[in-house]
């Protein structure tokens, strides 16, 4: 399996099979696992605290790669867990989201700047 090939479906499976398995569903309401996901980003912007600039930070993915892969997944699970706990389509919300985005940021007023919406 890989992302050429998987389903965000497989992967709730596999997560949810996973916490299933432990018996640890009672530790996983909205709060816990938001914050765990909050805490899993936490862990992957550790790894990049002392980068100068884009160039450093690319220097710190090849040296780091495990590291961030391991992160990267962890992140995917706390995801995953609380899509399936809450019965959230994530595809559909993604595509819904990326309408919003494309409102929100027109590529004729966005294009080539780093602004927030509310600041062009």
């Amino acid at each position: 399996m890989s992302d050429n090939n998987a389903t965000l479906e497989q992967l709730k499976a596999i997560a949810s099979k996973f916490i299933l398995d432990r018996d640890w569903r009672q530790y996983h309401g909205a709060k816990n696992i938001s914050m765990n996901l909050a805490v899993e980003a936490a862990e992957l912007m550790e790894l990049f605290t002392w980068a100068k600039d884009r160039h450093d930070a690319g220097t710190i993915v090849e040296e780091k790669k495990e590291a961030i892969r391991h992160e990267l997944s962890d992140i995917l699970f706390s995801l995953l867990i609380f899509a399936d706990e809450y019965n959230i389509d994530l595809t559909q919300a993604f595509k819904e989201k990326m309408v919003h985005n494309a409102e929100k940021y027109p590529v004729d007023k966005c294009k080539g700047i780093n602004k927030k919406y509310n600041e062009y």
